[in-house]
């Protein structure tokens, strides 16, 4: 039987908190989604001064790079490079933000943020995960 790695309830409402707080600490409003690795919502906090509507783009831009276990910039690098075909993809968002989490070679998860500039929303994304790491070490 196989087992895998995955993100709890408990960890993604971690990891929501770590990404607002680095916002708040740049004095951005985001709305941040954690997901499991099959897409599914586990955290979804928007913060007071963030748009309703980024709401549901950071859920599918973490439902994106969860399903598809990459990177959304990889999905609007190819956008921007000429390849429109990729529009149709069913459940890709091609917006920079959505960043899968990962356990070695396994996809546990994703996060996805907006509410700034795309780089910003997939920094604050990269920090939140950074909070995993830096709990492993500690443990």
């Amino acid at each position: 039987m196989k087992s895998k790695t995955v993100i709890d309830g408990r960890a993604a409402v971690q990891i929501a908190q770590a990404g607002c707080e680095f916002a708040a600490g740049r004095q951005w409003s985001i709305s941040i989604c954690v997901v499991d690795d099959g897409g599914h919502i586990l955290a979804l906090q928007r913060m007071d001064a963030a748009a309703p509507g980024t709401a549901q783009v950071a859920a599918e831009k973490a439902r994106s790079a969860a399903l598809f276990r990459a990177s959304t910039k990889l999905f609007e690098d190819f956008v921007t490079a000429g390849q429109n075909s990729m529009l149709t993809l069913p459940g890709s968002l091609p917006i920079q933000g959505g960043i899968p989490i990962q356990f070695g070679d396994a996809v546990a998860g994703a996060v996805g943020v907006s509410g700034v500039q795309s780089h910003e929303d997939e920094e604050i994304a990269m920090k939140a995960i950074a909070i995993l790491s830096e709990q492993s070490a500690s443990l």
